[in-house]
């Protein structure tokens, strides 16, 4: 191991010490970020005093709500650019008519302003409100923290396995990567479903790590990018699961992507390149092949986008239902593709980056409308990384003609 390490490790020494130095001051970066979080979010809301009540009028644009009746209910009330959250039970909200509501607004000897749907605020009331409030302030320095962690991942791999990847793969790599940190904290994520907009942000965030390194292995014909793969596939469930969406994705993660990673590395396996053992030997699709393709990607867009639009699935990701409605459709669309992709990389066919194309395009839409900026970052990755793969691979087929022509497999 640690010869392995010796050889593949940064050459340049200048460039080593410069790794090592960045190495250290993002995990003194992240240090320093999640001691500042952690103080701000568990510091004393200290005394309240009462400032006014107001009239505050009800955001319907910010409701949507039909599921099911043991669901709680976020219903929003604003007056200017004050903002109170009211959580009521379903039966609550079903019976609630009134378009506003009194507001009583607070501050804390600090200045922060604290809003409640009553007077008699106990503190642990007040507490709990300014917790929040500073939950929702740190949620830069967190996201910082932990894209700086993954920074630190994504630097060790890149030196440690320098001698295995162009300086074009390694620029593109952490280029990527601090993209989606700068992102993480420009644009925080909102809470969804009860889930903190931190965790959410994280699992955005090794998405897009694990999912640019797969792909960059990919691009290079290496067999090991299933393994990463099977650890994308985890955390994109994850995700699925927490915001309560994409359940197409979902089931074809679980029940396609995770076998298929699996055989599909066994497959790539038994066709090692002559020459080049990391290497493996990648082909190109026939017409009417791509024809039978195309034509079961638009069956299974409709009958799946159809069979889960008519699933009573309640989330507060969305509040719109036509837009929802649309993403279910995109979604199962994308899900099509995806299965095609993979199964295009199962055969080794060179046609799998078109797929990604499409998918990726897919997803971007997808990310656009949801609002989730970051993810934007990864679909750059696929579309810059997807070009790269597909001239290597157009490349290696040219020069390898004669190869595995009527082999299936």
């Amino acid at each position: 191991m640690v010869k392995f390490f010796q050889k593949n490790i940064e050459p340049n020494k200048k460039l080593r010490i410069a790794e090592i130095v960045i190495l250290v001051l993002l995990i003194l970066g992240s240090i320093i970020s999640y001691g500042v979080g952690f103080t701000k979010i568990n510091s004393d809301v200290g005394t309240i005093s009462f400032v006014q009540s107001m009239e505050m009028t009800r955001d319907f644009e910010m409701e949507d709500y039909d599921g099911e009746e043991n669901a709680m209910c976020d219903v929003t009330y604003r007056a200017g650019d004050k903002e109170l959250v009211v959580t009521y039970t379903y039966e609550e909200y079903e019976n609630l008519d009134a378009k506003t509501i009194t507001g009583y607004e607070f501050e804390t000897s600090d200045g922060t302003k604290l809003y409640f749907d009553h007077q008699d605020v106990s503190q642990a009331q007040a507490q709990q409100e300014y917790q929040e409030i500073m939950a929702n302030q740190t949620m830069p320095i967190f996201n910082f923290a932990n894209a700086s962690l993954i920074l630190v991942l994504s630097l060790l791999i890149m030196m440690l396995f320098s001698r295995q990847f162009t300086t074009y793969e390694k620029s593109w790599f952490m280029s990527i990567m601090v993209l989606a940190t700068i992102f993480s904290v420009l644009f925080p994520e909102e809470s969804a479903n009860g889930v903190n907009g931190i965790i959410i942000m994280l699992l955005y965030l090794l998405d897009t790590f694990l999912n640019i390194l797969c792909e960059l292995l990919i691009s290079k014909q290496s067999r090991y990018n299933f393994l990463v793969s099977v650890l994308v596939e985890i955390v994109e469930i994850a995700m699925c699961v927490v915001l309560m969406y994409r359940f197409a994705t979902m089931a074809t993660t679980l029940f396609f992507w995770l076998p298929i990673d699996i055989i599909s590395f066994i497959n790539w396996s038994r066709h090692k390149d002559e020459n080049e053992d990391e290497l493996t030997v990648v082909r190109r699709l026939k017409g009417w092949q791509e024809v039978l393709v195309i034509i079961g990607i638009i069956l299974w867009t409709f009958v799946i986008g159809y069979l889960i639009s008519g699933l009573d699935i309640a989330t507060d990701f969305y509040n719109n239902e036509m837009l929802e409605t649309a993403i279910i459709y995109i979604d199962a669309c994308a899900s099509a593709v995806g299965i095609a992709n993979g199964l295009f990389i199962f055969f080794r066919f060179r046609e799998q980056w078109i797929a990604w194309y499409i998918c990726a395009a897919l997803e971007a839409v997808i990310n656009i409308i949801s609002g989730q900026y970051v993810l934007l970052i990864l679909k750059l990755g696929y579309f810059t990384n997807t070009t790269y793969g597909y001239i290597k691979w157009s490349k290696y087929i040219k020069s390898h003609k004669e190869e595995e022509r009527l082999s299936i497999f």
